[in-house]
């Protein structure tokens, strides 16, 4: 068994089918399904369920991909280790969800010091964020702060004030309640929080529409569409150009705090360490200019 079979079949299983797979690792799709029967004869026995929308995995596959997970991140684990920490190199994988206001500024200060990095960011909501760091699938995210997981630790980044945004034609709390509302899917951190206030105020949104880009749910705000529930610095200048009103919601649900989680159990490599050092330097930057 070689590790690169192990990757292909962590691929397959993550996309469902072999074409899907084939594409991601640039290989060809005869090469993926050779792999994937050799792996299963080498254990004897079937991995993969075959269907006709591609591919599930079968209860044995599933035991194989949990330890799969682990042996290749402690692969990449290693070859890290030996890396140098004064300078570090290689593969950075960072998550996010979309509204870290400070990220471009932590991101540009990172890839301008350590140029010997390849940093990749993926985004999404909470939740499914911090199970891809449990995962190993990526080496840490900003998320928003939600009950502690006991597997990882989390850096405080900053904290933010959330607000219910409407056009500017709905003024007033009463007329937000009958307005749909406008969020990304579930397990986003700011979707619960509003989820909280509707409950504790008895209220029961008449419709809830999920997109995947902030952008489209702020351009749908602005045009009457329905309201949503964001951090306040992400729509000031909206608010200031007119084009939305920002009302404000008790402190219980709208401070919220932006962490950046990593595996508790991992190996701090330099690529991380480096990182989490940038972070902390955006912070110490950012209260020095709030003491003037």
């Amino acid at each position: 068994m070689e590790l690169k079979d192990l990757e292909i079949f962590q691929k397959v299983a993550e996309k469902g089918t072999v074409t899907e797979a084939a594409k991601e690792l640039s290989y060809v799709q005869s090469n993926i399904t050779s792999r994937i029967q050799k792996l299963e004869t080498e254990l004897n026995t079937p991995l993969f369920n075959r269907h006709n929308r591609g591919m599930s995995l079968t209860p044995e596959g599933k035991k194989l991909l949990v330890y799969c997970e682990k042996i290749l991140s402690l692969t990449n684990e290693m070859v890290k280790f030996v890396q140098s920490r004064e300078e570090p190199s290689g593969k950075l994988e960072i998550g996010t969800v979309e509204t870290v206001i400070k990220l471009p500024t932590i991101l540009s200060t990172y890839t301008k010091k350590y140029k010997n990095v390849d940093l990749s960011l993926f985004s999404g909501v909470t939740e499914k964020l911090q199970e891809d760091v449990l995962k190993h699938q990526i080496d840490g995210a900003f998320v928003t702060e939600i009950d502690p997981h006991p597997e990882l630790v989390y850096h405080n980044v900053f904290q933010e004030e959330l607000v219910l945004i409407s056009d500017v034609n709905t003024t007033s709390i009463e007329q937000l309640i009958h307005e749909p509302f406008l969020c990304f899917s579930k397990g986003c951190g700011y979707r619960a929080r509003l989820e909280a206030w509707y409950k504790d105020q008895h209220i029961i949104p008449q419709k809830v529409m999920e997109f995947g880009t902030l952008e489209t749910i702020l351009s749908s705000v602005v045009v009457g569409l329905g309201i949503t529930f964001v951090p306040k610095s992400t729509v000031l200048h909206l608010e200031k150009r007119g084009l939305i009103h920002c009302h404000a919601l008790p402190e219980k649900y709208s401070k919220i705090n932006t962490v950046f989680v990593r595996r508790s159990n991992s190996y701090l490599t330099s690529t991380i360490e480096k990182f989490i050092e940038t972070i902390e330097q955006s912070k110490s930057e950012t209260s020095e200019l709030q003491s003037f």
